[in-house]
């Protein structure tokens, strides 16, 4: 699915127009990407949590030329799902 089916498919479910989803989803990820650069997390009860995890510095490899290169330490974004998001998607 990608991002217009997903507005399509939040303006059926909420019965509102399409305008008005593409803003509603256009909020949320807003939201949702400012408070994890403040280093906040945003949980949903019953859905997930999404946050900014700290990823360490390691050395990696260039696939291309096999040389060792140094990754600096990042912010990384990260998803966890709720367990009734898990249940639902097991039934």
């Amino acid at each position: 699915m990608n991002k217009m089916e997903l507005v399509s498919a939040i303006a059926e479910k909420a019965e509102i127009s399409k305008k008005d989803a593409d803003k509603a989803l256009k909020a949320f990820t807003d939201v949702v990407t400012e408070e994890m650069k403040k280093g906040g997390k945003v949980q949903l009860v019953g859905f997930g949590t999404f946050e900014a995890a700290m990823r360490e510095a390691r050395t990696g490899r260039n696939p291309r030329t096999g040389e060792n290169m140094d990754i600096p330490a990042s912010r990384v974004p990260k998803f966890k799902a709720g367990k009734a998001l898990k249940d639902m998607v097991n039934e």
